[in-house]
This record gives C-alpha cells, structure tokens and sequence, in this order.
C-alpha cells in the first residue's frame, strides 16, 4: 500500500505551483493572494509550439533513451488528489509491467531543482492514481535533447509535501514572501515589474 501524508487541502493546487513557488514563492502571491495580469510571453508562445512538435517526434523515438527495452507511452494524463489537494496534467508517462515513470519536458538547458521538485508532484500523482510506488522519473531537456533520470527519493518527496504546507501558509496568511535569493531568476520574470524592492 502506498502511503501519502495528509495535507491540509481546502485549496487545490496545481503541480506547476510547485515549481513556481520553488522559483520564487511571490510567483504564488501574485497568483491566489494579489492576483495580477500575466502576460503571456513570446517563449511561452514558442514552447507550446516546441511541444507539439516534441510529442509527434516522441511518439517515433525508441525507449532505450530511458534506458528501457518496452513500455507504452501515454500523453497529457490529468491527474487530481484529492488527499493531496493537488492537480495536474503530466507530459508524457511510461507504462511499463512493472514500473510507471513520468516524464516532463522542459525549455531549458540545464538542470534546476524546481524542476525536479515539481516531478515529483507528478510522481506522487502517478503513483496514487495507478496504486504502484514510482521510484524513477526523467526530466527532458528539450534544447540539449538531454533525458535526465531523478530518483524519487524520500527527502524529495517530502520536499514535496512540505511546499504544498508553505503555499498554503502564504494564501491563508495573505503574507507578503521573501523573494528569491537567485536575483538573476529575476531578470526572466514576468512578475518583476510589481516587486518594488527588488534590485537586480
């Protein structure tokens, strides 16, 4: 039986406030507490395109990318917990007889810990809508064509539950949040331009 902490869940979160909130808890701020306009930007435009250039390519690649010989790809699922409060549409996940591993894909070059963070969301989705534990899943980086397999450990996971706790906190708090220390994650924001006392 797989065994998932309770969280406190009168909202429902999404995986990609995971990964938001990891890249800078005021990103969550100016999305439930001090909702602002989003624009939306010429990347985003141009990473739904990459996207639905990557499934039709995946579709035809081999499995041995993952290190795999068989299994059955599977796009796009929508995955909710209501015990987590948390929901969430994955790339693509491998079924395999024995093992489940999700898959994202990402616009970026190298490997960042939000990334993996918001993984493991999926992977703990995946794993209480199929009933089989996760133990591995794989970030795609799409620039590099690079596949980058994560291990599901424990502290990831709890890593995990203890983000969803502190978004909570902020909503319910209605709490102003440091910003993140990584200045530089500022300059690619497209919330930059409401944090006043950012100096980058």
């Amino acid at each position: 039986m797989i065994m998932v902490s309770e969280e406190t869940t009168e909202m429902v979160l999404k995986v990609t406030d995971l990964k938001q909130f990891v890249y800078c808890p005021r990103i969550l701020y100016f999305t439930y507490v001090l909702p602002v306009p989003h624009p939306v930007t010429c990347k985003m435009d141009f990473g739904k395109i990459e996207h639905l250039e990557l499934d039709r390519l995946e579709k035809r690649r081999k499995l041995k990318r993952y290190g795999l010989e068989q299994g059955e790809r599977i796009f796009h699922t929508q995955f909710y917990s209501e015990r987590l409060g948390l929901q969430g549409k994955l790339d693509l996940h491998i079924q395999h007889e024995r093992e489940n591993y999700p898959v994202e894909f990402k616009h970026s070059s190298k490997l960042q810990f939000n990334h993996k963070v918001q993984l493991a969301g999926y992977a703990l989705l995946l794993e209480e809508k199929l009933g089989r534990p996760v133990r591995t899943g794989f970030l795609y980086l799409i620039p590099k064509e690079e596949i980058i397999p994560v291990q599901m450990t424990q502290d990831l996971r709890d890593y995990v539950h203890d983000t969803l706790r502190a978004i909570r906190r902020v909503v319910a708090k209605t709490a102003w949040p440091k910003a993140t220390n990584q200045r530089y994650s500022c300059r690619e924001c497209e919330y930059r331009r409401y944090c006043q006392d950012i100096v980058y």
